[in-house]
């Protein structure tokens, strides 16, 4: 069945239509069960590609995908980035057809490299191996994994093993068995049946509580991001957030403000955070993301604490054109959307300490942090709790919060960690270890949660090793399928 042919034109409308399939594996659809057809309508008749038609195929499925499941960049661009809507389209439309370049890669090295031998395993390792290509190479976009959709499906219970790389490699492997089954290689049955029924028998819980529960609340304050950086912004904020905390109950171990909720610098702030910390409850402490900058010139996108807290943070792996700009001495005044709203950011180092709260460590991952899993998991191994603070008022009312909120999710899981999640505009959850969200605010709405949140310890297999292990077995499932002499041409 990998070897049937068809039109090329054919083929490119199976691999759009595929790349949607795949955006509606996520939230706030949620229909998981159609990635593995998104993966098996690419692999069907594959084989009888040259090259250069299989990376026509693949780009067709990238556009497909970041098409229709990033479509939030358009408002990014637009709405915030002060970008007229010709230009906003253009430069959309150039993201998604560089994003899908990936695709297109991924599939040309297959065919080049790869015969029809095992090819149902081969096609799952060389998929998976795309996705860690895209997590790493130019800073890196690990959005719309096969596996960040199965926080909820019958596979969950992978995650804590081999992370959101295995739980993609699972579908891959399952979409390209379905299309050999349909071949009537009856046999396929076995493993497809292992890979989704071993599950049931393996632990729903790898780490365990320690200490008693914190009382946590999380503060939304639903800014205008337009006018967010101006003085009436600035005021509104400090009043906004000031008064939400005032309202909270004394009984709390830990308040959170999200990513930036002061829009000034630590130093400007300084007033209002000494207000707030004089009226805050004995035994209550606070967390915000700001801004921070030294005396060198360097600025930080960063979470520090006000009361009994030890430690900051400050954000590793910063947001291309959002806090940082790329060559920037070709395309810094060229239009509005690459003028920064603030100086450009300076990634923190790696080495950071955990923050400490209440006899507690809490593992940060600022806004896009949360997406890189083993950025999350070489935080969650020093740490009892994990918190990600965010402005995801970038997104509108697009489907971006929603699958930010879902990739967040599945670090949770994978990690057998508590996660506290507070946002400008929502999506604000306090999820628990199993990935389960137990409390969630309104989205576009002033509001704030409160809920209890438990220290864990112990660590996950995945915890322990990152995502290693399943990117080396993907490159092992590859191995049965290279040929010796690489493909130039069509197949014979």
């Amino acid at each position: 069945m990998s070897e049937l042919r068809f039109s090329p034109l054919l083929g490119c409308l199976l691999a759009l239509a595929a790349g949607v399939l795949t955006t509606l594996t996520a939230s706030p659809f949620e229909l998981w069960w159609l990635g593995p057809v998104a993966v098996g309508l690419i692999y069907l008749g594959v084989h009888a590609l040259t090259p250069g038609q299989a990376a026509l195929r693949g780009w067709c499925y990238g556009l497909g995908l970041f098409g229709s499941g990033a479509s939030w960049v358009y408002v990014s661009i637009h709405d915030y980035g002060y970008t007229g809507v010709p230009l906003a389209v253009f430069l959309t439309a150039l993201f998604v057809a560089s994003m899908a370049l990936f695709l297109a890669v991924t599939l040309w090295l297959y065919r080049r490299l790869c015969g029809p031998r095992l090819a149902f395993l081969s096609f799952a390792g060389a998929w998976v191996l795309g996705e860690w290509l895209r997590t790493w190479l130019f800073t890196g976009f690990p959005w719309l994994l096969l596996g960040s959709a199965h926080v909820d499906s019958p596979l969950a219970a992978w995650a804590p093993i081999g992370g959101v790389y295995l739980l993609s490699l699972i579908t891959a492997l399952t979409g390209t068995l379905l299309v050999e089954f349909l071949a009537r290689r009856w046999w396929v049955v076995a493993p497809v049946a292992v890979l989704w029924l071993v599950p049931l028998i393996l632990p729903t819980q790898w780490t365990q509580p320690t200490g008693e529960p914190l009382r946590v609340a999380l503060l939304q304050g639903n800014l205008d991001q337009l006018i967010k950086w101006t003085p009436e912004g600035q005021r509104e904020a400090a009043n906004i957030y000031s008064e939400l905390t005032r309202a909270q109950p004394d009984d709390l171990d830990l308040i959170v403000w999200p990513e930036a909720a002061l829009p000034m610098f630590e130093d400007q702030a300084r007033p209002i955070l000494e207000r707030v910390q004089s009226n805050l409850a004995p035994g209550t402490a606070l967390l915000t993301g700001i801004l921070q900058r030294d005396i060198e010139g360097n600025y930080f996108n960063s979470v520090i604490g006000l009361g009994e807290v030890e430690g900051e943070y400050r954000k590793e792996h910063l947001v291309p054109f959002g806090e940082y700009l790329p060559l920037e001495s070709l395309l810094a005044g060229t239009i509005a959307f690459f003028d920064l709203p603030m100086p450009a950011m300076t990634p923190g180092p790696s080495d950071q300490t955990p923050i400490r709260v209440a006899g507690t460590t809490i593992g940060n991952a600022i806004c896009y942090e949360i997406i890189y899993a083993d950025l999350v998991a070489e935080r969650a191994r020093d740490s009892e709790l994990l918190l990600t603070v965010s402005n995801d008022t970038w997104f509108g009312a697009s489907i971006g919060p929603l699958q930010h909120l879902q990739m967040a999710r599945l670090r949770a899981l994978e990690n057998g960690r508590y996660l506290m999640r507070a946002t400008s505009n929502g999506v604000t959850v306090i999820v628990d270890s199993r990935g389960r969200i137990t409390a969630r605010a309104p989205q576009f709405e002033v509001a704030s949660i409160t809920g209890e949140v438990v220290p864990m310890r112990g660590l996950t297999p995945f915890t322990r090793t990152g995502s290693w292990p399943a990117w080396l077995l993907a490159a092992l499932l590859v191995l049965p399928g290279l040929r010796r002499k690489p493909q130039a041409g069509r197949q014979q």
